[in-house]
């Protein structure tokens, strides 16, 4: 009883400091209470339990009217993942609840405490305020353990990749499925457990020697058994966007150790690798080997991700898992009710930042199946019917559905957008077309999650709770969060207008400012132009280095493009967009070449790269006149 008291007063002094009322209000009950206790006087000791019990009332009844309970602080101060979980509307509602029962106990036990001591003999004070009170508060002890234990079995508890054990998730849990979720081909924990021990098995025969391994998996499951065991041998992971042959040479040639090669593909050329299928077929387990699962030291780890910079070359940055999990926290917190109703499954690559914790660790930690392949075509959500899915995807692939301009009859989507911005149109045609308006991601692979918004709302962007913006003098934003471990935050490149209330607008890339013939230009206003027009269904804008500086557009022309130029020559066409241009721009930076691609070539997260853009010009560019 001494230790649950002490733990209310500490909890309470958290809540109400000394200066307050409530402290000024309470240390004479408490001074009263003690008095009692050693006066010699029984008609005061007998006061003791009403004057308890007022002060449990107001003491509980008072965090009933603040947005966090006392047994709701109980609860964070036993389990600290509490805050940042999906769980943590519910559990602060089970919380309030069972505040109000212990509310009506301190008033109903003090109304009867209070009888006992002005009508009641001396002889059913003691038997009521010295037993039966103590009787009654532990069966509301005990009803109270039997629900919650009851409502726990219902809930997955929050699990990271670095905090998991053994017994951690039942051994039927379901964390993986292949096609749809109806198809019944699943991967459980015990799977997980399992395949990780055969993994790490091998990782560990292979010496100590091999420190750098490069991991590429299509298949998610066979990415998360691998990425996981190399992480418990202690290995440096590094993670690459594609496995052509120049790519990895470019990755392996530049370390100066050497780098093992592990994989569910099998690659051209003479790259020397290991198979993870095959391994998973021939190592064979004994209890040895799974009686323990080696620990994640998060703070250790090493995870260098490769992303394509400005020139297209690999670009290493480099990660430890503690800054995945800090991030997936944030995400959670905010959309993890959400995920906990829908089965993940993913259209975008999980060797990315965003598809590897939308995609992979955050359904992992919360206990949400994911799918083990990711969609490539439209037409396969017609098979994702059955159940409510979220969706995690990106600009490129909404604008390959919506123009299938086919209904899909999903249940209760969600849509996650992230890898570039989503035009308004091809947002509100996702919306008919999929039944939800996708909410956008902004961040990157330095900065992880920025930002989010939903442009059905605005075009405003809104920053994560566990970020803080500051505009530079150049309005490029600069990032602090979590995330980023230079507490001076991360520049990037994206100039933006800070607004009053926090959020902010994106106004194009500091790098797409370009001076034509001494004349500063936006690109994103020349191909916003473009895209008022009504005729434009995509479109890219470039500067071209020749005998002087130009600029050229490759337009993507939509239905009712292709309508009005039906039958005209390009040069009639090149007229109306310069004559067009013309109304807002001034004629030295209107673009002097002009392209119809029927698609705008993309990287796998559906980014425009300059230098595929310039290959797409250069044989134009080789034989035609600019004008």
């Amino acid at each position: 009883m001494a230790f649950r008291l002490t733990g209310i007063f500490k909890t309470a002094a958290g809540i109400f400091p000394v200066k307050t009322p409530f402290f000024w209000l309470t240390a004479p009950l408490f001074a009263f209470g003690i008095f009692c206790l050693f006066s010699e006087s029984g008609s005061i000791l007998k006061l003791y339990p009403i004057l308890m019990n007022v002060l449990f009332l107001f003491f509980f009844g008072f965090t009933l009217f603040m947005p966090q309970t006392l047994i709701y602080r109980f609860a964070v101060l036993m389990d600290k993942s509490i805050p940042g979980s999906p769980w943590n509307k519910k559990i602060a509602g089970y919380c309030r609840k069972v505040t109000i029962v212990w509310c009506c106990f301190f008033l109903l036990n003090g109304s009867f405490a209070a009888y006992t001591v002005f009508f009641g003999s001396e002889k059913l004070w003691t038997i009521y305020n010295g037993g039966i009170v103590f009787i009654l508060m532990s069966l509301i002890f005990a009803i109270e353990y039997i629900i919650r234990k009851i409502i726990q079995k219902k809930v997955h508890l929050a699990v990271p990749l670095s905090a998991f054990k053994k017994n951690s998730r039942n051994s039927s849990l379901i964390l993986c499925y292949d096609g749809a979720w109806r198809e019944k081909r699943y991967k459980t924990w015990k799977d997980f457990i399992a395949e990780t021990a055969k993994l790490r098995k091998y990782i560990n025969k292979c010496g100590l020697d091999k420190k750098r391994w490069l991991l590429y998996s299509e298949d998610c499951w066979y990415f998360l058994t691998a990425f996981t065991a190399l992480l418990q041998c202690k290995k440096e992971i590094l993670l690459s966007a594609n496995i052509s042959q120049g790519y990895i040479a470019e990755i392996c040639g530049s370390s100066n150790s050497a780098v093992s090669f592990i994989t569910d593909q099998i690659p051209g050329g003479e790259q020397e690798y290991i198979h993870i299928p095959k391994l998973l077929t021939d190592i064979s387990l004994d209890l040895s080997d799974l009686k323990d699962v080696q620990e994640i030291n998060a703070d250790e780890t090493s995870i260098i991700m490769y992303t394509s910079g400005s020139t297209g070359e690999p670009k290493a940055i480099k990660q430890r898992l503690t800054e995945f999990e800090k991030d997936n926290s944030g995400i959670i917190s905010l959309r993890g009710e959400e995920f906990l109703k829908r089965k993940t499954c993913s259209t975008v690559s999980h060797h990315h930042m965003y598809g590897l914790l939308y995609s992979i660790l955050l359904p992992f930690t919360i206990g949400v199946p994911f799918r083990r392949k990711m969609i490539d075509f439209p037409g396969e959500l017609e098979k994702l019917t059955c159940v409510p899915y979220m969706f995690i995807s990106s600009p490129a692939f909404l604008k390959r559905v919506v123009k299938t301009e086919t209904t899909f009859a999903l249940k209760s989507p969600w849509i996650f957008s992230s890898g570039g911005l989503l035009d308004y149109d091809i947002a509100k045609k996702t919306n008919e077309v999929l039944g939800f308006w996708p909410i956008e991601g902004y961040g990157s692979t330095e900065t992880s999650g920025v930002a989010w918004r939903q442009s059905c709302l605005g075009q405003e962007w809104t920053p994560l709770d566990t970020v803080k913006l500051k505009q530079a003098e150049d309005s490029c934003l600069i990032v602090r969060s979590p995330y980023i471990k230079d507490p001076a935050g991360f520049k990037t490149a994206d100039m933006i207008e800070l607004l009053p209330d926090g959020r902010f607008l994106l106004k194009g890339r500091i790098d797409s400012v370009v001076k034509i013939e001494e004349k500063r230009i936006s690109l994103p206003e020349i191909e916003n132009r473009i895209l008022q027009s009504g005729y434009a269904e995509d479109v890219c804008v470039i500067p071209v280095e020749g005998y002087r500086q130009y600029l050229a557009a490759a337009i993507v022309l939509n239905n009712e493009g292709i309508k009005k130029f039906d039958g005209l020559d390009k040069i009639k066409i090149n007229k109306f967009w310069r004559e067009y241009l013309s109304q807002y721009l001034e004629n030295v930076v209107i673009p002097k070449k002009w392209l119809y691609p029927k698609e705008l070539p993309v990287d796998t997260q559906g980014k425009k790269r300059k230098e595929d853009m310039i290959l797409l010009f250069s044989e134009e560019i080789k034989g035609e006149s600019l004008e």
